[in-house]
């Protein structure tokens, strides 16, 4: 099955999350990086800044020339990563499989949550939604086939967008391109570019793989691909969990079946939850006890089938911690985990479908 991919990318992050915490600042032309005088550069730029031709990456000199009237802010990087934070973990709510780039953008593998009645484009739009929700901010999607593509699509509608690009319109999208807007093409590459008589996509695409390695060495290699929307689809993560779980911890230690068993039951639909939204099943419940004198005690069992629902997991858990429990000792902690996941989406789309 081809991957479904989708590059988020906050619009003018560190800017937006100024203009969130200032209405002082809103609809006005924020640069962040320091004092306008300074000798460093423009980390990002308001909306409102840039119709001044002011850009990340500016020196901020340069930048005060170009809108001396502009906010200049000192950026808050401690603040900017407990947003991105929250940003992050609603990633991981729809999928593991999360690349991050750097604080304001990401890469996500849905593959698993597509299907005919759940395009990418819906979920993207719901992710987009939720960070909204959650954080006040902005951002833009692109959807493709592969992270290259995914990410081009991204900045074609920003602010707020959201962008598909599919086999139907991968060559019209690349062949209007100009040739600096494709990534890897730097001041240096597309002045020789120029040079040469390519120009757009359709240019580029024009020329043989020989004939751009001729050119440009190996990066002729790379170009011969972009021209013709190849790339990757293989996301490079830290780490792909496996097990989804949720514990509490009680404001007093309990010795209540009943009571311990209402919060487990909360614990198995909040897990149920998770499960539902990444379209993973499991095979092995897992209850984690605390007990007062701070000793940990855990209990697992293997499951007939995968298993994903309250009513299922609350079932095995329930069996758990009767076994586990002592009936005279009071407990502080108490969890239920998922593990030896699967994906359970098994359907037999066509790329259609899919986007």
């Amino acid at each position: 099955m081809e991957r479904r991919i989708i590059h988020i990318d906050m619009d003018a992050f560190y800017a937006q999350v100024e203009q969130r915490d200032n209405p002082a600042y809103r609809g006005k032309p924020i640069i962040v990086g320091g004092k306008s005088v300074s000798r460093g550069v423009v980390a990002t730029a308001s909306y409102e800044a840039r119709k001044f031709g002011v850009h990340s990456a500016m020196p901020t000199k340069q930048a005060y020339k170009l809108c001396p009237d502009g906010i200049y802010v000192r950026p808050r990087f401690d603040h900017y990563k407990a947003v991105s934070k929250m940003i992050m973990d609603i990633f991981l709510e729809y999928t593991e499989v999360v690349e991050p780039l750097s604080l304001d953008e990401a890469y996500l593998d849905i593959t698993h949550l597509v299907g005919r009645q759940r395009p990418a484009r819906a979920i993207a739009l719901e992710i987009q939604r939720k960070i909204f929700e959650k954080t006040r901010l902005t951002s833009s999607s692109g959807i493709s086939y592969n992270k290259y593509l995914a990410k081009i699509a991204s900045g074609m509608n920003k602010p707020a967008g959201t962008t598909v690009i599919h086999y139907d319109n991968v060559q019209e999208v690349l062949f209007n391109m100009d040739i600096g807007e494709f990534p890897g093409v730097g001041r240096v590459t597309e002045a020789k570019m120029h040079e040469l008589g390519i120009r757009n996509g359709k240019e580029l695409h024009e020329w043989s793989e020989a004939d751009l390695v001729n050119q440009f060495g190996k990066k002729g290699i790379s170009l011969h691909q972009k021209a013709r929307g190849i790339g990757t689809s293989e996301l490079k993560i830290e780490r792909i969990r496996k097990s989804i779980g949720k514990e509490t911890t009680f404001n007093y230690d309990i010795n209540d079946d009943d009571e311990i068993l209402k919060v487990i039951g909360s614990l198995c639909s909040q897990v149920s939850s998770r499960l539902e939204l990444q379209q993973y099943a499991g095979g092995v419940v897992t209850v984690k006890m605390k007990t007062a004198d701070y000793a940990t005690h855990t209990r697992q069992m293997m499951t007939t089938n995968p298993v994903f629902t309250e009513e299922e997991l609350y079932h095995y858990a329930y069996n758990l911690y009767h076994e586990l429990k002592s009936p005279d000792e009071a407990i502080r902690l108490i969890g239920v985990t998922v593990s030896h996941l699967s994906d359970r989406t098994y359907r037999n789309l066509t790329i259609y479908d899919l986007l």
